[in-house]
């Protein structure tokens, strides 16, 4: 016969919240720490252990407190909460790789393994090496709640976003208007903490109103990396050179990497421009006042006429929204200049990986043959 699987209630005794992005997993651990917590045990039936390790030494005092915690019984007896609260060592860090680290992580989970009807583990941490085999064990073990900052190299990267930022709104009495949330998430980036930061400042700023415009976000909210990266995108849609440039050098600056600008910037504005070209050409009379009325044309086509688009990570559907702000800019191209704009961008990925040529001019000079006008010369 089969092992018997592990029960719900199991799972619940031991239960991890991990992830890169940091906020929300404070967040989320705070409100389990309330619910796990015995309702009539007081002070006497929660034992939280700080689980930032300074040193190899701080780890062991961290993992033999935990350890006692877990073994020590309430003194008035009934349940037990022991939470064991911001852990670092199990990163890819000098503490993370010491002996301390290494072998306490296992003897803790080794009793977790076996831990008492009446006590109840809660385990953070916002870091995470994912390759130990100690994290194989926690994912077998735990009630596992992830938390994972989107990779924004990555196309629709905005999408895991834009849903809790506008849940957040909800919460906030907020709302936005047409392009709003989009410039938001991508001007203040995927990081929790300061979307959150950003809300606040728009909350003061619409007052009463409630309704945040375009025009509330740029005016309020500063570029960062992502912001950078968004508006070298709309540089492009917008054919300026100029403001392009000046926003790459920037980034060259800060120290992002080229590849990352040409695959996170540069690539993507150029495809939504081409896809976005190439819809207009073959359905001109194809809705482009509203959102709603684009896509639901656009999933209204024949599948063969589709299959070449982006679609949303759930499966659901095309991933028509950042083609659809690529409508009106594609206008001011031409179907072979946005054509030939996606080969520069092999042909500069190429130079980049295989060339000692420097990044930024191998960048610059992509952006002048996309953003310079062809001009055609009269025949003599």
């Amino acid at each position: 016969m089969p092992p018997p699987k592990k029960t719900a209630a199991f799972a619940t005794k031991f239960v991890a919240v991990v992830g890169t992005d940091d906020m929300r997993v404070k967040e989320t651990a705070l409100k389990l720490s309330r619910e796990l917590a015995p309702a009539d045990g007081g002070d006497f039936g929660t034992d939280i252990i700080d689980g930032v390790a300074e040193s190899a030494d701080h780890c062991a005092q961290i993992i033999r407190a935990t350890m006692d915690a877990l073994q020590t019984l309430p003194f008035f007896g009934g349940d037990k909460l022991v939470w064991l609260k911001n852990a670092n060592f199990l990163a890819d860090t000098q503490v993370g790789k010491t002996n301390a680290a290494l072998e306490g992580i296992e003897s803790i989970l080794d009793y977790v393994e076996t831990l008492p009807a009446d006590v109840t583990f809660l385990f953070s941490a916002s870091a995470v090496d994912k390759r130990r085999a100690a994290w194989k064990r926690i994912q077998k073990l735990a009630d596992l709640r992830m938390f994972d900052k989107p990779d924004t190299s990555k196309t629709g990267w905005e999408d895991e976003v834009m849903p809790l930022v506008e849940r957040r709104a909800r919460e906030m009495g907020l709302t936005f208007e047409g392009d709003a949330l989009e410039a938001l998430v991508q001007l203040a980036g995927e990081d929790t903490r300061q979307l959150d930061s950003e809300l606040d400042k728009l909350s003061l700023y619409v007052g009463e109103r409630g309704r945040i415009t375009i025009r509330d976000v740029q005016l309020m909210v500063p570029l960062n990396r992502a912001g950078v990266i968004f508006e070298v995108g709309n540089a492009i849609g917008k054919r300026d050179l100029r403001r392009a440039l000046e926003l790459v050098r920037t980034l060259v600056y800060q120290g992002q990497n080229p590849i990352g600008i040409l695959l996170g910037a540069i690539v993507p504005r150029v495809r939504n421009l081409l896809l976005a070209s190439d819809i207009i050409t073959q359905h001109p009379k194809i809705p482009r006042g509203g959102y709603q009325g684009f896509i639901g044309a656009l999933n209204g086509l024949p599948a063969h006429e589709t299959a070449h688009l982006p679609k949303k990570k759930d499966g659901s559907g095309i991933n028509g929204y950042p083609i659809f702000l690529a409508i009106n800019e594609a206008q001011k191209f031409t179907a072979e200049e946005l054509r030939a704009a996606l080969q520069g961008c092999l042909e500069a990925n190429l130079k980049l990986v295989t060339t000692a040529i420097e990044p930024q001019l191998v960048l610059e000079r992509l952006l002048i043959s996309i953003l310079t006008p062809k001009i055609k010369r009269k025949a003599a």
